[in-house]
Order: structure tokens, then C-alpha cells, then sequence
């Protein structure tokens, strides 16, 4: 699923869509496409809607993935669930794997598959425990792990389950059938509510890998900064830089480098500034005389002026990313 218009990303995404939006240098839908061929799933298609030709040109067929990539253009969105159904031809009569194109996961598809071939049901939905379950839509289980209900984003004190939902499903075709008779349908909204109201069992399975949707500007900071420092197994674009300087320059805050800093090509650095990672910096930045740059991604094409002092921020220009 890679048709959004990535919203709560924005200003990210308002001249490029999220899936191309750079995680530790490469696309985030780059890392998503590179962890199917090794679960067995190498014959993909994608759903595209906001600026499709940045995906299309970006991504291309996914030769270079180990993967068979096509693409399926909705002039209107047509929801979570319904761009699904437009392409349900393309998906035969077995089992099929149903993720958004735009998060950040090693999640372990393999064991998904198998735990939903296990359990018999119509679906099976990845989902992990989280500590903030107002940020997130949570699934509501008996023990069996069988789907009882959900809560959008509840007030701690009022959730049922501290379980989020992964936007990550394995189905059987049958689920076509509790779709409703619309162009546009949602999985959560319309769906799953569907096979709850005709008692249809469908379940769940719990991850322990690295999960972060990168719905928003903190999640998205987050990770690139995790995946720098090795919380989720994804591959960087560029190269990492050696620390420089004695121990208590980090202190004083005097030149040089303290890691992990991943760097794009063409950086341009002043010997008199200073780095500290986790620190993602995209191709062609500049850092100027003196700039203190800490736990940030600098996007391609950004100007650190003179003097300036940086952290805890995502820091470019408009047009870097289109």
C-alpha cells in the first residue's frame, strides 16, 4: 500500500510522497521491498496515487531488489481496502501478504505466515505491544489471539489492549466477500468490523521485531536515528564517518566527530565543526564554519550556515526530496 498522501509527514510530503521520503539515506519503501524476497515473497504489486512517478522512477521494477514490482494507478483513492480489491486479480486463490509501502520494520514475515496457516482464519494481523496506545488503533484478543474488537487510539486509561495494529495482514481471498459494495473501503473501518459483526473468526499475531509506522515528524526523527544505531535490520546509503577528537572534546564541545554519523555523497565540512550522532546527513549537504550539528537528519542539500547549532531536528530545504 503506497497510494497515501502521507499527511501527518508533511512538509516531507508535500512534494513527494511518503514511501520515497529518505530513512537512513534510502527510500523507506526501498527497506520494506528489500525484506520480501528473503520471506518468499518476490511477486509484488503496489498501489500508487500521490506523485506516482516519484515511486515509479525511484523504484522502478524492483530488479535491483531481488523482486517482480508492478504498479496499479488509482485516479481516486480508493482506501486501505479497496485499492487492495481493485488488484484481486493479480493475487490467485491462495493465502497473500497485504503491507503498507511507508513504514519502518524487520519484521519477520516468514513466522507471519506460518502463525496464519496455524490458526486457520480468514486473517491475520500483525500487531506489537506498544508503550503509547493513544497514538495508535489497538486490536482487542481473547487468549486464543482471536480479534474481539478495537479502540482508536484510546485514552490509557480507557484502553482494552496495548496491542497496535501493524497495517501488516496475511488473508485468504475470502475476505472479498465482507467487503461492502463501495469504490472506497478501509480495512479497519469497514472490514474488520464486517467479519466481527458475522462472527468470522480472524486473528492476530504478535511481533517482537522493530516496528514504527513513520506517520509523523518525532517517529520519523526516531527512525533514522534507530536505524543508524542498529534497532532495526535495514541497510544505510552512504558511509559512516570515524570519530574524530579526543573524548572530552565531546565535552566542550570542540571540533570533530563523535558517531554513529552516516553521511550521503559530496558532504562538504568544515574542519571547525562539530558532529554527533546518531546523525543521518543526505547527499550534497554543507556544514559551515563553527555549526554544532546533534541527533538530526539533515536532508539532501542542506545548508548548515556559520556558527549555527542543530539537534534534535529534521533540517532541509523546500524541494530537497523532490
Amino acid at each position: 500500500m503506497a497510494a497515501g498522501l502521507g499527511t501527518r509527514l508533511r512538509p516531507l510530503t508535500y512534494e513527494v510522497p511518503k514511501p520515497v521520503v529518505p530513512v537512513v539515506n534510502r527510500p523507506v519503501m526501498e527497506h520494506i521491498l528489500e525484506l520480501l524476497p528473503g520471506h518468499g515473497f518476490t511477486e509484488i504489486i503496489s498501489n500508487l496515487h500521490w506523485f506516482p512517478d516519484a515511486i515509479r522512477n525511484r523504484i522502478g521494477d524492483g530488479t535491483a531488489l531481488g523482486i517482480d514490482l508492478t504498479y496499479s494507478y488509482e485516479e481516486e483513492l480508493l482506501g486501505t481496502a479497496g485499492g487492495v480489491r481493485n488488484i484481486a486479480d493479480f493475487f490467485g486463490d491462495g493465502p497473500f501478504l497485504v503491507m503498507a509501502g511507508d513504514a519502518l520494520t524487520d519484521i519477520d514475515l516468514t513466522a507471519l505466515r506460518e502463525a496464519h496457516a496455524r490458526n486457520g482464519r480468514i486473517a491475520t494481523l500483525a500487531v506489537k505491544n506498544v508503550a503509547n496506545v493513544s497514538d495508535y488503533g489497538v486490536v482487542i484478543t481473547g487468549s486464543d489471539g482471536r480479534v474481539q474488537g478495537f479502540q482508536e487510539k484510546p485514552d490509557p486509561a480507557e484502553a482494552l489492549s496495548d496491542l497496535a495494529s501493524c497495517m501488516i495482514y496475511m488473508l485468504e481471498r475470502e475476505i472479498f466477500d465482507y467487503f461492502p459494495d463501495r469504490p472506497v473501503v478501509d480495512f479497519a473501518l469497514d472490514v474488520f468490523p464486517a467479519l466481527l459483526e458475522n462472527d468470522v473468526p480472524f486473528g492476530v499475531h504478535v511481533i517482537d521485531e522493530y516496528w514504527n509506522d513513520v506517520g509523523s515528524l518525532p517517529e520519523y526523527l526516531q527512525g533514522n536515528l534507530d536505524a543508524l544505531e542498529g534497532a532495526v535490520g535495514v541497510r544505510t546509503g552512504g558511509e559512516l564517518l570515524d570519530s574524530v577528537g579526543a573524548e572530552e572534546a565531546i565535552e566542550t564541545g570542540d571540533p570533530g566527530v563523535s558517531g554513529p554519523v552516516l553521511v550521503g555523497e559530496g558532504l562538504q565540512l568544515d574542519p571547525s565543526a562539530r558532529l554527533d550522532g546518531p546523525l543521518v546527513i543526505g547527499d550534497g549537504c554543507v556544514i559551515g564554519a563553527g555549526a554544532r550539528v546533534k541527533h538530526s537528519v539533515l536532508l539532501p542539500g542542506s545548508e548548515v550556515p556559520d556558527g549555527a547549532m542543530l539537534a534534535g531536528a529534521i533540517y532541509g530545504r523546500a524541494g530537497a526530496l523532490a
